[in-house]
């Protein structure tokens, strides 16, 4: 109470425009195991603001996102078993430190998304279980209030308190916070009845179907609110199946959400990188396929903390090769991310290489950036979201079937693909073109809708980030060749385990 907010520049800004026309590359923090001070002690919210606020303003990231920071009793859970959802958690101070950590983050040009989770609630005591003797917040049938994969309570969304709870705490964190989104867990598990349970298990509806009418009216009341009384702010579902209209307005049939996850992209296009190159022509379309749906919905693409965690070891860690070829993957695959149409997160940690699976319990393994190899995937993380922000075609369209067009698609003898992408029309185009194999690609061409000079803006393979150096000496020149159903092309190098984009600079 009382706090003073410095940040009324910031909420004026947020508030124009629309989100997904804007750059949004989020920076996916777990506030417990960023850094750690002296004998393993939490960092205070200030701490992190000290640190971790500059940290991510200076790589050039748009947002912050957190793990949940509602208080929960179990270090393990990461924050998502929450018990206080009124209360951000004591371990790293008081409410009014958590309120001068986000205005700090502001102060940076940072927005701070909190991951937020009304799918479930745990069974402990002294929580919402049971709490008046009986199931009050829970659904007091077992089978559509009892969560079998994590023993949790399901919330009775239907119960008009307890819908009317959890729209209140949402609010609560935009109002009292000036949280600038919230990315909503789990929400295929609130969408369908027989979620992860089988025949017997489950309470169909009376006409024998399986979507949660209840969850599906609360999530669309929920968004209502959000976008209706805080323009500017976001949601995110993470929602792993093919629910339609997920990111449509609720007022045309859809749940509302501004963004989703891209789960199909993510672990497509993770399996892919995990080939050996030589076996990487078998399996060219896992890098195409996304794109016949990148457009249904308003995507994120995501590399989260789900991904570094339950033996699935790290980023770095899945490329295959020996060092040198395992960073080359890691650049040429986050240039191809930054690169393909969808807002970005990363988790931390991903952005120098941290090489061990994440440990909640461990601060990041700081150590590494001694080291060129881990330096030089830290310094084009920062370039590519320098770009990405700098450059409207990389960002302005992320959800438009208008901002992307494929040049090379159908190359998977040497695992090349190229593409465009398009602002609008007074925008610069940008080309980018990833080799997936070790081999360089002299003289490849490519078409290109303008003659005249395209400035090569970013390489991956570049010595800076501890590549090759191979590169098209920071530009190539088109002519008036029709290649690709364009009216111009050029010839290009491609580096190895590389992706390149070429700017339109006719001037």
């Amino acid at each position: 109470a009382g706090f003073v907010w410095s940040d009324a520049a910031h909420l004026a800004a947020r508030a124009e425009g629309d989100p997904r026309r804007k750059p949004m590359a989020a920076y996916e923090v777990h506030l417990g195991s960023w850094q750690r001070g002296e004998g393993g002690r939490f960092l205070s919210y200030d701490e992190l603001a000290d640190t971790l606020i500059p940290y991510v303003a200076e790589l050039g990231f748009t947002h912050l996102e957190l793990l949940p920071v509602s208080e929960h009793p179990l270090d393990a859970s990461w924050g998502y078993q929450p018990i206080g959802l009124f209360a951000p958690t004591a371990r790293f101070g008081d409410p009014a430190g958590f309120a001068r950590f986000v205005d700090r983050a502001h102060a940076a040009g940072l927005g701070v998304i909190l991951d937020w989770v009304p799918a479930h609630f745990p069974t402990d005591p002294h929580g919402l279980a049971a709490f008046d003797g009986g199931p009050l917040y829970e659904h007091a049938d077992p089978r559509r209030g009892f969560h079998p994969d994590w023993n949790t309570a399901i919330y009775d969304f239907g119960r008009r308190e307890v819908a009317n709870m959890l729209a209140a705490n949402a609010l609560y964190w935009l109002d009292r916070f000036h949280i600038d989104g919230l990315r909503v867990d789990a929400v295929a598990s609130m969408l369908y009845l027989d979620y992860s349970r089988r025949a017997g298990e489950w309470l169909p509806n009376p006409d024998g179907s399986n979507d949660n009418r209840d969850a599906v009216a609360f999530l669309r009341r929920f968004n209502e609110l959000v976008y209706g009384t805080h323009p500017g702010t976001v949601t995110i579902a993470e929602e792993s199946t093919a629910w339609s209209g997920v990111s449509a307005p609720a007022y045309a049939g859809g749940l509302g959400f501004g963004f989703k996850w891209n789960m199909g992209w993510m672990n497509d296009s993770l399996d892919y990188m995990s080939k050996d190159p030589v076996h990487r022509r078998w399996h060219h379309d896992k890098l195409t396929f996304g794109l016949l749906y990148a457009f249904s919905e308003n995507f994120v693409l995501p590399l989260s903390h789900d991904e570094v965690v339950h033996g699935k070891g790290s980023i770095l860690g899945r490329m295959p090769g020996d060092e040198w070829q395992r960073f080359a993957n890691a650049r040429a695959y986050y240039g191809f991310m930054w690169a393909h149409p969808g807002k970005k997160l990363l988790f931390m940690g991903q952005e120098f290489g941290q090489t061990r699976e994440w440990n909640f319990d461990a601060a990041l393994e700081w150590w590494l950036l001694d080291h060129a190899p881990h330096r030089g995937l830290k310094a084009l993380v920062g370039d590519l979201n320098r770009l990405y922000r700098a450059l409207p075609a990389l960002h302005a369209r992320d959800c438009e079937a208008a901002g992307f067009r494929w040049v090379v698609a159908d190359d998977r003898d040497q695992s090349v693909y190229a593409w465009l992408r398009l602002g609008d029309r007074h925008d610069p185009p940008v080309l980018a073109v990833s080799n997936f194999t070790p081999v360089p690609r002299p003289g490849y061409r490519v078409g290109l809708p303008f003659a005249g000079r395209w400035r090569e803006v970013l390489n991956t393979d570049a010595d800076l980030y501890g590549g090759s150096g191979l590169g098209n000496q920071g530009a190539v020149v088109a002519a008036a060749v029709p290649s690709h159903g364009l009216p111009a092309s050029a010839e290009i190098l491609i580096p190895p385990l590389a992706t390149v984009y070429f700017l339109y600079d006719p001037d």
